[in-house]
Order: C-alpha cells, then sequence, then structure tokens
C-alpha cells in the first residue's frame, strides 16, 4: 500500500455518518393553504352568482335571441346621442302623450331598398311615398301655401277644395287644368265669381251652356193695342259692367230697349 492510499484510507474511516436525516417540505401550509382555499371557493361562489344574475337579467327585460327587445318604463324612455366632447346631438323620447325627436334632420326609410319616405329638417318636410292619404274627416288643413302636381280624390268620392273664411287661390304659370272625366264639375260661391283671362280669352265648350236667374228685359217694338205673343226666344246682352240679362229676341237686336237692366241691377 503506497502512502497516498493510506492517507485516503483514514480520512474515509474518520468522517463523521449521519445516522438521522432531516427533510424540509416545499409548499404552502398552514393557515396560508387555508386562506387560498377560502379565497378560491369565495371566487367560485361570485360567479355563479354573477351568472345566476345575467341570467335573471335576460329572463325579466327579454333579451331573447328570437323575441324583439322591449324598452319599459313608467314615465318615459329617452335615447340620447353625443358628440366627441360630451355635447347632445340628437334626442328620442318615447312618453305616455307623444313622441318627440330632436335633431337636425329626421328620416323615415322604407325597409326594402332604403328609399325615404319621410324627411323633416329646418327648411323643408319632404315626403317620399307614392301617395299621401288622408282619412280624417275634415281633410288637410294648410296654414299657408301649397305645392303639388297632382290633387285626387278617392275613387267613388268627391274633390272638394274649400276656403270657409278667405279666398281659394290656384296658380300656375303655364295653366290650371281642372278635370271631371265620369261626373260633373261645379264651382259655387256666395258672393262672386269671376273668370279673367288678361291676354287671351275664356273658351266655353259644351253642347249646352245654361245661365239660369238672368233678368229678362222688356221689348218695346210691339204695339200696345196688339195681343202680346208667346215668347220663345231671347237674345243675351251684356251691360257696359259686365252684367248679363236676357231680352226677347226681334228682326233686329233688342238689347238697347233694355238697357235700364243695368241700371237696376
Amino acid at each position: 500500500m503506497t502512502r497516498e492510499q493510506y492517507i485516503l484510507a483514514t480520512q474515509q474511516n474518520h468522517l463523521p455518518r449521519t445516522e438521522n436525516p432531516q427533510f424540509y417540505p416545499v409548499g404552502i401550509y398552514g393557515w396560508r393553504k387555508r386562506c387560498l382555499y377560502f379565497f378560491v371557493l369565495l371566487l367560485l361562489v361570485t360567479a355563479i352568482v354573477n351568472l345566476a344574475m345575467t341570467i335573471w337579467i335576460l329572463k325579466v327585460m327579454n333579451f331573447t335571441v328570437d323575441s324583439p327587445l322591449v324598452l319599459q318604463s313608467d314615465r318615459n324612455v329617452t335615447l340620447n346621442a353625443r358628440n366627441a366632447l360630451g355635447q347632445l346631438t340628437g334626442q328620442l323620447t318615447v312618453g305616455a302623450d307623444a313622441v318627440e325627436a330632436q335633431c337636425k334632420k329626421f328620416e323615415v326609410r322604407a325597409g326594402e331598398g332604403g328609399r325615404v319616405l319621410f324627411s323633416a329638417n329646418e327648411e323643408e318636410i319632404t315626403i317620399g311615398a307614392d301617395r299621401l292619404k288622408v282619412t280624417g274627416t275634415e281633410g288637410a288643413v294648410f296654414g299657408h301655401s301649397v305645392e303639388t302636381p297632382h290633387i285626387r280624390a278617392e275613387p267613388s268620392q268627391d274633390l272638394k277644395l274649400e276656403s270657409p273664411t278667405r279666398s281659394l287661390i290656384m296658380e300656375a304659370p303655364r295653366g290650371v287644368q281642372v278635370s271631371a272625366a265620369a261626373g260633373d264639375f261645379k264651382a259655387t260661391c256666395r258672393k262672386e265669381l269671376h273668370l279673367q283671362s288678361t291676354e287671351g280669352e275664356i273658351f266655353l265648350n259644351a253642347d249646352t251652356i245654361r245661365l239660369g236667374n238672368l233678368p229678362v228685359g222688356s221689348f218695346s217694338a210691339v204695339p200696345p193695342s196688339s195681343p202680346a205673343p208667346q215668347q220663345t226666344v231671347y237674345e243675351l246682352c251684356a251691360c257696359p259692367n259686365g252684367k248679363l240679362y236676357l231680352s226677347p229676341a226681334g228682326v233686329g237686336s233688342t238689347c238697347h230697349s233694355s238697357s235700364s237692366i243695368c241700371l237696376w241691377h
């Protein structure tokens, strides 16, 4: 045995031997472990309560996939629109008595095609429907002028344009046409009816033109001693002021002999 082997063997024999080794546990134990379990259980209970509340709100508010959205309130429902600065730009209020919209422009569009059916702003109101129908018994009342290319009544119904307290004026630069294809046209007034043409003529085209309740003048050409014949033909005369009257027809014109009608009426 060499010297080095002897020294190595001697050192190994003198090393202390450990008979009871110690172990150090790794993990969370004691009150820390109990706190961790408590917080996990609290988080689980909170998640279950949150899910239950969400399901209850969806059930109460009728939030379903197949049903429409319903918003209910004891007073009113208000929807506000604001810009990036928080300023109010639009508001829609649905109340028990009225529906109010406050915005710069209000539009109602059709479901198919998106065509504008109704549009309103500060300058004008546009109705884009094919037909505007007013079903009230009093009709439509306009405070000022009305501009439209066509006015027509319902089938088998009368069309009536009336101004109870003021005058009724219809104007067009290229003429006003009033047509009754299958019935009568009647214009009545309380005082006077004026037909005036400043640059043209008034043309009456009909098989028969009747002027009722015209005054009848006398025919002085017949001698007083001879019996008066039964008059069936009359001449239509006009006064300088435009009034019309009838005069018994003769060989010549008899309008001058009844000129006093213009003064009496």
